[in-house]
């Protein structure tokens, strides 16, 4: 018989005698697909926005302040839900998440002003926040260790889908429907929420601690800084996160702008540039995945976080069109590939009854400081030229490297506790 799209493939013997099981497949679809709803929520918005401006009648600070107040529920949402999903269960918790996403984001399309706007933008936001790290959590607790670094890039590559997804479904349905039509389309989770509560059973290792008890009376964020040792891995986490997502924020945000104004490109090279950048940042997702678990968490990211920088570097030194692409292909594996090994690199420092705390916690703070790099970038360039603020970009990614060297010990085959 075949499968479903919401089938999993058959038991998959890997080597060493570990065997991968349908639901292996199952959890990492479902964080996959749940992370997706990051990267659809970030192109609609983006898509529409003109739209939006139009028919709402915004300033371009209104318009601007949407996108805020997505982010700031997003972060808030990332900590609820973090911790909820410790003391209540991964697959629960997740599944509540997609649906006040899914339900908010469909309920924009029938507001008719900006205050309702922004309403249902955070409360949609809040729900969006806890996808990442509770879907790694689930992800990293059932995979087997020698594989954890490759499924956490799977589930990583889900954002770019679902920005591809996004924007291909709003080409189709707003030119024909309007703008209401693209966040209609982002109420359709609701319907993998109710997948993913029948189909997905929480991990193992986390009913073993409930039933121990070992979840009753602890507040899991105190665990991220319980001894010096773990409070340094926290904050070279959030150091590594957060230049990740500055860096990310500000190169997608900024970089077709800088391309079509001071490099003169025309409305299809930018999109050109873009459509080989994400290319370039999926190869570069699963391919961290794969050294990460051959070669060790600290040397991948080194490798990555210097090879950043060096090609930051050279690209915002180059006019030339074609040698542009190429970079760009590179600058897209070498900037982004790291959010291959974050899920798995988190989930290994700390104990099951926090560790979608951790998860949610870690990523959304840098997520919170990250989303300033848009407007780092804009400033600077007042003083100096687009192009000048962009190449500083590379040396933040130094700083990086050093929280690795410092900060991160190496967990790689590490057994979760």
């Amino acid at each position: 018989m075949s499968n479903s799209i919401l089938e999993s493939p058959p038991d998959l013997p890997v080597g060493n005698g570990v065997v991968l099981t349908r639901y292996h497949w199952k959890s990492l679809f479902g964080s996959m697909t749940g992370y997706a709803m990051d990267g659809l929520d970030l192109m609609v918005l983006s898509y529409v926005m003109s739209f939006v401006i139009k028919d709402l009648h915004l300033t371009s600070a209104q318009a601007g302040s949407i996108s805020t107040i997505t982010l700031l529920g997003s972060v808030i949402g990332g900590y609820v839900f973090g911790i909820l999903a410790d003391i209540y269960g991964r697959v629960k918790i997740f599944s509540y998440s997609i649906l006040i996403f899914s339900v908010f984001t469909g309920l924009t399309a029938f507001v008719h002003n900006l205050f309702w706007f922004d309403v249902m933008r955070f409360v949609a936001g809040i729900g969006l926040g806890g996808e990442f790290g509770i879907g790694m959590t689930l992800v990293t607790e059932v995979w087997p260790k020698t594989h954890r670094s490759r499924a956490t890039s799977v589930v990583a590559i889900g954002y770019q889908l679902g920005m591809i997804i996004a924007l291909v479904c709003s080409m189709i349905f707003v030119p024909n429907f309007g703008w209401q039509s693209a966040f209609l389309i982002g109420a359709l989770p609701a319907l993998f929420a109710w997948w993913s509560r029948r189909s997905l059973k929480e991990p193992d290792i986390w009913l073993e601690r409930r039933a121990s008890g070992s979840l009753k009376g602890s507040f899991p964020i105190v665990k991220l800084f319980d001894s010096p040792k773990r409070a340094g891995t926290t904050i070279g986490l959030i150091i590594m996160t957060s230049v990740q997502n500055f860096g990310f924020y500000g190169i997608m945000t900024w970089l077709p702008t800088m391309l079509a104004k001071q490099l003169h490109f025309t409305f299809n090279k930018s999109l050109t540039w873009t459509l080989v950048t994400i290319l370039g940042m999926m190869v570069g997702i699963l391919l961290f995945g794969q050294i990460s678990d051959r070669w060790g968490r600290k040397p991948s990211y080194l490798i990555f976080q210097f090879g950043a920088a060096i090609i930051i570097w050279l690209f915002f030194h180059q006019t030339n069109p074609t040698v542009l692409l190429g970079l760009g292909f590179l600058m897209g594996f070498l900037v982004d590939g790291m959010m291959g090994g974050y899920g798995a690199s988190m989930a290994e420092h700390y104990p099951t009854e926090a560790r979608s705390t951790a998860e949610n916690v870690i990523f959304n703070t840098g997520r919170a400081i990250g989303g300033f790099g848009p407007y780092v970038i804009g400033y600077i360039a007042l003083t100096h030229s687009l192009g000048y603020a962009m190449g500083l970009l590379s040396a933040i990614y130094i700083l990086a490297a050093l929280a690795v060297i410092f900060l991160l010990p190496e967990s790689k085959n590490k057994a979760l506790v």
